[in-house]
C-alpha cells in the first residue's frame, strides 16, 4: 500500500468517526442542553468535514493536530453521564487527560472533570427568555442568525420580534431575503419562509414577528405575547440612559445597546467585566467592536507584564456610515467614497478602555483608518510594558491564554504565516492574535489583532445577553483563572 493509499484510508476512517459523532452531539444538545466544544468552537450542527477541520485547526493554537480518534472516547463517555445544561470542551478534556498522571480511564477522568454538571450539582434548565431586536441592519441580522442557531435545544434565548421602520411594497419579503443571503457571511444555515398576512418570518421553525414602528413609545410588546424580554438596540440612535429608557415599554425588562454607551451606561466587554453587571441594571452597552477586540488581549498583557501606556491603530473595514461615492457627510472625511479610499477617522475604543478596565492606569490612545474591505479589521496594539520580556515568552503566554484561560472565548491565536483578513470572516472570537506579526523588544510589545468587526462582535453581544438573562451555562473543564 502506498503512502497515498494510507492517507486516504486514514481520512476515510476519521470521516466515519466524525459522522458517528454528529448524532451524539445533537442528542446532548437537544435533550440535555449540553453544547459540545472543541477548543471553544461549537461542534453543534456541524458537518463531517467541519468537525474534521476544527480538529485540524487545533495545531494552529496547540502546536499539534488533534484527531477525532482522541476526542471520540471523551464524547462517548459524556453520553453515558446524566448531564445538566453546560458547555463541555472535548479538546480540553483530551489535553488535560493527557497531562494527568493518575492513570484514570477516560470514563473516570471525564466524570470527574464534569462533576459540576452532573447529579446534585446540575443546574436547572432555564425557561426560554424572550428577545426583541430593535433595528435589523448588519449587526441586527447577524445577532438574529446567532439567536436562531442557539435556539436548537428549545431553551435559552428566543427571538420573538424585530422592530423596524415602516417600509414600502414587499418590505417583509425584502428583509427576509437579507436575512437569508449575505454577501459577506454567506447563506443562512436553514430555511426561511415569510408569512406576510401575520407579518412573520419563520426561520428554522422560529416565528419572528416583524413590528413596524417609528419610535419605541409606539410599541406595546405584551400585545404580541412578549414578556420580560431583553431588547437589543442595533440602531445606535439612542446611546445615553435617557434615550435608551424609552425602550422600557410593557414586555421589555432590559435594554442592550450594540454601540458604545454614553454617560453612566455600563460598557460591557464579555469575558472582562461582564461579572460587574448589577442584577437590577436595566440598561447597558456592549461597547464597540474595536473595544471588544483590544480589551481582552490588553487585559491578558497587563495581568502578566503590566502596561505603562499604549496606542492602538485600527485598520478598519468600511461601514454603512460611509458613502459609496463622494457625497455630503457630516464628518469631514467619511463623505469620500468608501470602496475607493483609505479614510482617516476617529475611534472611541481607546477612551472606552477605562470603562471596561478601570484598574488599568495606563494611558491608551487610538486612531483609525477605514479601508476598502467590507468586513474584518485589524488592531495594532503598541504597548510599553512594566518589565522586559521576549517574543517567545509573549507568544507562549498569549497561546496559553487562548487555550485555557477565562478569556479563551474572546482571544484566538493563529500561527499561519499566510493569513489575510478574509480568512477571519465568521470568527466567533473578539480578536485573533497573529503570532507571525508579533513584535517584542525589551519592554515594548506590538500585537496585531484581527477581528471580524461584524460577526465576532455579534457573538460578544449574544454572550452578554446570555449572561444577563441567566442562560449562560458553565463550561467544563473549568478555565484556569
Amino acid at each position: 500500500m502506498t503512502v497515498n493509499d494510507d492517507s486516504f484510508t486514514n481520512w476515510k476512517n476519521r470521516e466515519e468517526i466524525a459522522e458517528s459523532m454528529i448524532p451524539m452531539i445533537g442528542k446532548l444538545h437537544r435533550e440535555q442542553d449540553v453544547t459540545i466544544l472543541l477548543h471553544s468552537r461549537s461542534l453543534v450542527n456541524k458537518s463531517v468535514v467541519s468537525i474534521l477541520k476544527t480538529h485540524r485547526f487545533a495545531r494552529q493554537i496547540a502546536g499539534a493536530e488533534l484527531s477525532v480518534t482522541e476526542t471520540m472516547p471523551f464524547l462517548r463517555a459524556l453520553t453515558a453521564l446524566d448531564l445538566g445544561p453546560s458547555q463541555i470542551d472535548i479538546g480540553m478534556l483530551a489535553a488535560t487527560h493527557r497531562a494527568d498522571d493518575r492513570g484514570l480511564t477516560v470514563a473516570e477522568f471525564t466524570a470527574e472533570a464534569v462533576a459540576g454538571a452532573t447529579g446534585a450539582n446540575k443546574i436547572d434548565r432555564r425557561e426560554p427568555r424572550d428577545v426583541v431586536l430593535y433595528g435589523f441592519g448588519r449587526i441586527g441580522r447577524l445577532v438574529a442568525r446567532l439567536l436562531i442557531e442557539k435556539a436548537g435545544s428549545g431553551n435559552g434565548l428566543r427571538l420573538r420580534a424585530v422592530v423596524v421602520r415602516g417600509g414600502g411594497e414587499r418590505d417583509l419579503v425584502k428583509r427576509a431575503s437579507l436575512l437569508r443571503r449575505d454577501s459577506v457571511h454567506g447563506q443562512f444555515q436553514g430555511t426561511i419562509t415569510v408569512d406576510e398576512e401575520n407579518s412573520t418570518i419563520l426561520a428554522n421553525g422560529n416565528a419572528v414577528r416583524v413590528i413596524y414602528a417609528d419610535d419605541p413609545t409606539q410599541v406595546d410588546y405584551t400585545a404580541y405575547g412578549i414578556k420580560d424580554a431583553i431588547l437589543i438596540d442595533n440602531t445606535g440612535k439612542w446611546r445615553d440612559r435617557e434615550g435608551l429608557s424609552t425602550h422600557l415599554r410593557p414586555g421589555i425588562d432590559k435594554v442592550v445597546l450594540t454601540a458604545p454607551g454614553k454617560g453612566d451606561v455600563p460598557n460591557i466587554v464579555h469575558g472582562v467585566n461582564h461579572d460587574t453587571i448589577k442584577p437590577d441594571e436595566r440598561i447597558l452597552s456592549c461597547a464597540s467592536c474595536t473595544t471588544n477586540a483590544i480589551v481582552p488581549p490588553l487585559k491578558a498583557m497587563a495581568d502578566e507584564y503590566g502596561v505603562l501606556r499604549g496606542h492602538v491603530e485600527t485598520v478598519h473595514s468600511f461601514t454603512n456610515d460611509q458613502n459609496l461615492l463622494d457625497n455630503y457627510h457630516k464628518s469631514e472625511r467619511r463623505g469620500r467614497s468608501a470602496p475607493l479610499n483609505m479614510v482617516i477617522t476617529e475611534t472611541g475604543a481607546a477612551s472606552a478602555v477605562s470603562k471596561a478596565l478601570p484598574d488599568l492606569k495606563a494611558r491608551i490612545t487610538g486612531s483609525s483608518v477605514r479601508v476598502p474591505v467590507p468586513d474584518v479589521s485589524i488592531a495594532i496594539l503598541n504597548l510599553q510594558l512594566a518589565r522586559e520580556t521576549t517574543r517567545e515568552d509573549v507568544l507562549d503566554h498569549l497561546r496559553e491564554v487562548s487555550l485555557t484561560s477565562p478569556l479563551k472565548r474572546q482571544i484566538d491565536f493563529i500561527s499561519a504565516p499566510d493569513a489575510v483578513s478574509s480568512d477571519f470572516i465568521g470568527s466567533r472570537h473578539a480578536s485573533i492574535v497573529d503570532a507571525g506579526a508579533l513584535k517584542v523588544e525589551d519592554d515594548n510589545a506590538i500585537l496585531y489583532l484581527w477581528y471580524d468587526n461584524e460577526f465576532g462582535y455579534s457573538c460578544q453581544v449574544v454572550r452578554v445577553v446570555q449572561h444577563v438573562s441567566g442562560v449562560e451555562y458553565p463550561t467544563y473543564p473549568a478555565p484556569e483563572a
